[in-house]
């Protein structure tokens, strides 16, 4: 049996707290604002707050150039493809299930992980313990996808969008074990700025900088909080878990996160 250090369970539950916040800010942030400005505004927010960091620590930033490959792969898989996902079916999703969808990543991570990381295969009692938890999901789910119900299809594609994202997140935690043994604030900067060089252009070209001006402060902050916490520092402690345990380990965040994303949001969504 595997035993994880305190600093491995210690960044696993702040990153539950921050990415399980993320649904609710998001939530808040759609009432006014489109999901590609949501997506480029938190983006762009947490590459400029690992900038500071980057440039505070007076890293060397050259150091990025020679793995600027993974590092695009990982703005595609863990930012721009699931932040968009996400954020296009929580329009339609209230951000408690869109937590509770999210629990799909750990099944899809243990899978991956099996046939591309060597020291994670899938072992009984890993494979009993992550399908009770999905067992779990699908009643939690229940009262949304019921028989019962008219198909509401709309909201069925709003779930496998974000479902999709889920699946992207398993994916980019797999890749993540090809990280180069660099500095985490210096790799977190090279993937959120790529991140920011891919979704930009295309924000620019649908919207330009039409509707901010119309949007109200809450969406705003909610945008600024995103970028800041839930995306620029959680990038770090998330390339942190991964080195210090694996993906298998961080994958168990997402049968966490919908905790609290219920949570809060039934506290301060009213949900």
């Amino acid at each position: 049996m595997t035993t994880y250090r305190p600093t491995a369970w210690l960044g696993l539950l702040t990153l539950v707290v921050m990415f399980g916040s993320a649904f609710l800010l998001t939530k808040i942030a759609l009432n006014d604002l489109p999901p590609l400005t949501i997506i480029t505004g938190r983006i762009v927010v947490a590459a400029l707050t690992l900038w500071c960091i980057v440039l505070y620590q007076r890293q060397a930033i050259l150091e990025l150039l020679p793995y600027w490959k993974i590092f695009l792969l990982l703005a595609l898989t863990g930012n721009c493809l699931p932040f968009f996902l996400i954020a296009w079916g929580q329009q339609y999703v209230d951000s408690g299930l869109a937590g509770i969808l999210m629990a799909m990543m750990p099944l899809v991570t243990i899978i991956l992980a099996h046939f591309f990381l060597v020291n994670e295969r899938i072992t009984s009692s890993k494979a009993v313990g992550f399908g009770l938890g999905f067992v779990g999901i699908l009643i939690l789910m229940r009262p949304d996808i019921g028989a019962d119900k008219a198909t509401d299809w709309l909201l069925i594609v709003a779930m496998l969008s974000i479902l999709s994202g889920a699946v992207s997140y398993a994916a980019n935690s797999v890749i993540a074990h090809q990280l180069p043994k660099i500095s985490l604030s210096l790799i977190s900067l090279g993937v959120l700025s790529f991140s920011t060089l891919i979704i930009t252009p295309i924000w620019m070209y649908f919207y330009g900088f039409n509707g901010l001006m119309e949007s109200s402060d809450m969406a705003i902050y909610s945008v600024i909080i995103l970028g800041v916490f839930p995306t620029g520092l959680a990038t770090i402690v998330y390339f942190s878990v991964i080195r210090r345990a694996g993906a298998a380990f961080l994958s168990q965040i997402n049968y966490l996160i919908p905790l609290w994303a219920v949570m809060i949001g039934v506290l301060f969504g009213n949900e």
